[in-house]
């Protein structure tokens, strides 16, 4: 007898695509939330005679709330779907612009990071975990497609925010840019939604092992898998950013951070050229290493990169003495160390399902949080040897232990717990035929 309950009707093969460009939006929006911060921070000293170490509280204040909020703000999104949480990020991505430019004392400007932390959390976190809810066959790619957009954003707004800043003031510029990406997030908002079942990819046209069912952070968290993996993300995030930390003072102890270089045709300074190029490599390893483990599997990729990562630290830590090694090795370190936030989030949704993604991956994102805490370590063990070189010699030993772990410790627990979408295929088959 024919049912009368229609059957679901699947989305077109490009709503998923523009859904990951809404979410990559979304992304560069909050960008400069982060990245365009250091360009406020001597013109609110200028204007208000604080010390440069009480105005960063406020960007210690929206790190601390953009990592660590993440777990929460995904709970939310896997039971209300990322509409309103999107929403409410770019609300408070306005306030806390619109706070910033009010601020006439440390407190204010310390509530505006708060409001900026819980923006950056929402948004990000949000965005990543749709695009890997809809799209379990190219998780990597479009995870870190969604992650590199987080940079993009910066680099496309840092010169007019930088013109602006100098012809109109810091606090007109943030009042302008808080409309811009306020407005763009809410307007944007309204179009995000998460995949229905039926517009998910059958498992063969998936290339990676997938896990078997949708597991909760409250099992999720007691499987090995998750803590191999925490741990391998705080020890790449953790080399990587006690190496970044220190990439400006090492150019002037080296004497070539004002040194003039010209590349692509474009002169202009050591470490400007060092920071506009590791930009451009951080972005594009993020989507590139990610789209690399759609087609070799996570935990080799995790090895191979983690492992060219200790090599490029080490390049950049005891060799890029002259103002072009300086700059290539710097963009090669920048080039592997990004794709953390694509390769872990991806690996998370393989093993844990696609319900509770943004969750899960919310709290692996936490592992950065902690790897910055480390930080500080870099100079205190620079003072401690009397110099640099051990800074990087822990970051490459870091590199290489995460590497270990991925290629003989993650990869033989993943290929034991985890299917290959032809055993989920031919799993499947079975029990229809059983059914029958």
């Amino acid at each position: 007898m024919p049912s009368d309950v229609a059957a679901p009707v699947r989305a077109s093969p490009s709503t998923r695509w523009i859904q990951l460009i809404l979410g990559i939006i979304c992304m560069a929006s909050v960008a400069n939330l982060q990245y365009g911060w250091t360009l406020f921070v001597l013109p609110i000293q200028h204007q208000w005679g604080w010390s440069k170490a009480e105005i960063q509280v406020a960007f210690s204040i929206f790190i601390l709330l953009e990592t660590w909020l993440v777990p929460f703000e995904g709970a939310i999104v896997d039971r209300i779907g990322p509409r309103w949480m999107v929403l409410a990020g770019g609300v408070a991505t306005f306030l806390a612009w619109f706070v910033n430019s009010h601020a006439t004392s440390l407190g204010m400007l310390y509530l505006g990071g708060a409001i900026a932390g819980f923006a950056g959390g929402a948004v990000y976190g949000t965005c990543v975990g749709n695009a890997l809810k809809w799209f379990p066959d190219k998780r990597g790619l479009c995870g870190g497609l969604t992650a590199a957009g987080f940079g993009a954003g910066a680099a496309i707004t840092i010169a007019p925010i930088r013109a602006m800043i100098a012809s109109s003031g810091y606090q007109h510029t943030f009042l302008v840019f808080a409309i811009i990406y306020g407005v763009i997030i809410v307007v944007v908002s309204n179009f995000i939604k998460a995949p229905a079942a039926q517009d998910v990819p059958p498992p063969q046209k998936i290339k990676v092992a997938q896990g078997t069912a949708d597991l909760p952070p409250s099992q999720a968290l007691r499987s090995p898998i998750f803590w191999i993996m925490y741990l391998m993300f705080f020890l790449v995030a953790a080399g990587g950013l006690m190496s970044a930390a220190q990439l400006a003072p090492i150019a002037h102890e080296r004497g070539i951070a004002n040194a003039p270089i010209t590349i692509f045709g474009i002169s202009t300074t050591a470490i400007v050229a060092a920071l506009t190029l590791h930009s451009i490599t951080n972005g594009v390893g993020r989507p590139l290493n990610g789209w690399i483990s759609d087609h070799i599997g996570r935990a080799n990729m995790m090895g191979l990169a983690f492992g060219i990562e200790a090599l490029c630290i080490a390049a950049f830590g005891f060799f890029g003495s002259t103002p072009m090694s300086f700059v290539i090795t710097d963009a090669l370190v920048f080039l592997f160390w990004g794709d953390i936030f694509s390769l872990f989030a991806a690996t998370v949704g393989d093993a844990f399902g696609r319900k509770y993604v943004t969750v899960n991956y919310g709290i692996m994102y936490t592992a950065k949080g902690v790897a910055s805490l480390l930080v500080p370590f870099g100079n205190v063990l620079t003072h401690a040897t009397g110099s640099w070189h051990a800074v990087y010699a822990v970051g490459c030993g870091m590199n290489v232990v995460a590497a270990l772990l991925g290629f003989f410790v993650l990869r033989p627990t993943i290929n034991a717990r985890l299917k290959k979408p032809s055993d989920l295929s031919g799993l499947q088959a079975a029990k229809v035929s059983a059914a029958e």
